[in-house]
This record gives structure tokens, C-alpha cells and sequence, in this order.
């Protein structure tokens, strides 16, 4: 379930792409309506009125879909997947203040990792190109989307002390206000006008790619410890170029080759630590 949902995370680049005739806010707000119907219909446990928090997490989930769809448009797929990655490094430096959690010296490396992987992307001199039109800005919104997911995840994880699991929630509800977020830049005369295919992805991005995945993700993570299901979900940032290359010919830079492969090294290498030191403490006394 893990490697399906990964792999059907990874057609969003592709996927987005080829809707050439819709802007990133419209997909934004198109493929979220489809998402949102799909989760509330599957996943009963999401039909619950949420409280400030599980808003809270939302409204940093709704961000991030809007934030990943435009940048997906004006760069290359593979540098807004890499970029995104990076919201472990935005958990170390601001979990002390909005969590409380300190991060532990083993994780200094990581963060150095990180912050080395982000900084190609912007020291990279990419020329635009059909596929990529705005390089500069889809990094930063690539990057912007990065620090939005960090957040979701601390949400969550701030719902999570509290006894509280409103992941279903959350993601029903960040696709509804990621609709209300970028309903005032559809363009009614735009949407008329899409042709099949521009159609045709907005189903299968609402449908499968959000909808369809987190319906696994769901289903999968009470099951598998923590670190396999990080590695499994690696098949998106491995794949999601991959699909670019095959549907568009889109070939990303070599810095920021480089850098997606220092970010996705440090996940790997955090999840492993993470997991080596839970194994390492002594069970408790019945």
C-alpha cells in the first residue's frame, strides 16, 4: 500500500504539467475539490467538525497543495518534489518553539544535509525553458511549500499529544480551504475552455493522487514501523522526475540533482538514526 501510495504521489508532476490549459491555482483548486469529495466518501472517520487545531493543520495543509501546484508549473517537477522534502529541516529549527522539542545533536548533520540540498536550487543559474518558464520563482514557492508541510506536520504532531488522531481530518479539510484559497484566481472563462486531458488529470489527481494515496496511507501506517514506511514513501521523490522525463522530456539541472540526492540521503539517514535510537531504549516494567 506504501509503494502505491508513494508511486501515485509521484505522477503529480507529470500529471500537473499536462494540464496546459489550466494555471497552478486553478489545478490547485480543481484537483482538491475532486480529493475532498473522494476522502469524505471513503473515509468516514474525516466527517467530524474540526476543532482550532486540527483548523490550524489544515489551513497549513491547504497552503501547501496551492504552494506545490503553482510551483509545479513554473519549475521543474523534480526540484518542487526535492524542495518540498525538505520540511524536516523547518521541524529542527522550529520545533523548539512551537513544539517544544529540542532537536538532539545527532540531528545537526541532518540539518546541515538539508540546508546543503536546498541551497543548490538557488545557487543553480537554470534557464527557462517550456516545461519550467519561471525557474526562480517555482523554487522559492518550491521551498515556501517545504515550510507548509513542516507545518502540517507539526500540527499533527501537536494533535497527537493531545490524544488526538485527525489525519483524515486535516487532509479533507486542507483540500477544502486549499479550494477556498485559490477560488478567486479561477477564471470561470479558463475552466470552460480545458480541454480532455486538462480534465482528465484533474480527475486523476483528485482521484488518485491525493485521493486514492492518503486512503492507503491511512489504512497502511498502523502497520509498518515508522523508518520503513519513510523509506517507502522515498518512491516519490524517486519517481516523480522519472514521470517528468517520460511525459514531458523534462530534464532537471545537475546542482539540483545534487541537491535532491543530499536531501533525500539526510531523510534516509534521519529515519535510520530515529529508528536505531527507539530500538535502543529498554522496555518498561510491566
Amino acid at each position: 500500500m506504501l509503494l502505491a501510495a508513494g508511486t501515485l504521489f509521484a505522477t503529480a508532476g507529470a500529471a500537473v504539467k499536462s494540464c496546459e490549459g489550466l494555471s497552478g491555482p486553478e489545478i490547485a483548486a480543481l484537483r482538491s475539490a475532486v480529493a475532498a469529495i473522494v476522502l469524505l466518501v471513503v473515509l468516514p472517520e474525516s466527517r467530524r467538525r474540526p476543532d482550532l487545531g486540527v483548523g490550524l493543520a489544515s489551513l497549513a495543509y491547504g497552503v501547501m497543495l496551492t504552494l506545490f501546484a503553482t510551483a509545479t508549473k513554473l519549475t521543474t517537477a523534480a526540484n518542487v518534489v526535492f524542495l518540498q522534502s525538505t520540511a524536516p529541516l523547518f521541524v529542527l529549527l522550529l520545533g523548539p518553539l512551537l513544539l517544544g522539542e529540542r532537536a538532539k545533536r545527532r540531528d545537526l548533520p541532518i540539518l546541515g544535509l538539508l540546508l546543503l540540498g536546498a541551497v543548490l536550487f538557488f545557487v543553480a543559474a537554470e534557464a527557462p525553458t517550456a516545461t519550467a518558464p519561471d525557474p526562480v520563482l517555482g523554487n522559492a514557492l518550491g521551498a515556501a511549500s517545504g515550510l507548509a508541510w513542516a507545518l502540517t506536520l507539526m500540527g499533527l504532531r501537536g494533535l497527537g499529544k493531545r490524544g488526538v488522531n485527525a489525519a483524515a481530518q486535516a487532509t479533507v479539510w486542507g483540500n477544502l480551504l486549499a479550494v477556498a484559497i485559490n477560488l478567486p484566481q479561477v477564471d470561470p472563462s479558463r475552466i470552460a475552455d480545458a480541454g480532455l486531458i486538462d480534465w482528465a488529470m484533474i480527475g486523476w489527481l483528485g482521484t488518485f493522487q491525493i485521493g486514492l494515496a492518503y486512503v492507503l496511507i491511512v489504512r497502511a501506517v498502523p502497520a509498518v514501523p515508522a523508518f520503513e514506511v519513510t523509506l517507502l514513501l522515498m518512491t516519490e521523490p524517486a519517481f516523480n522526475p522519472l514521470f517528468a522525463w517520460m511525459v514531458h522530456g523534462e530534464i532537471p539541472g545537475r546542482l539540483p540533482i545534487c541537491g535532491g540526492l543530499l536531501i533525500c540521503s539526510a531523510l534516509v539517514l534521519k529515519s535510520w538514526l530515529d529508528a536505531r535510537s527507539s530500538q535502543s531504549v529498554p522496555p518498561t516494567s510491566p
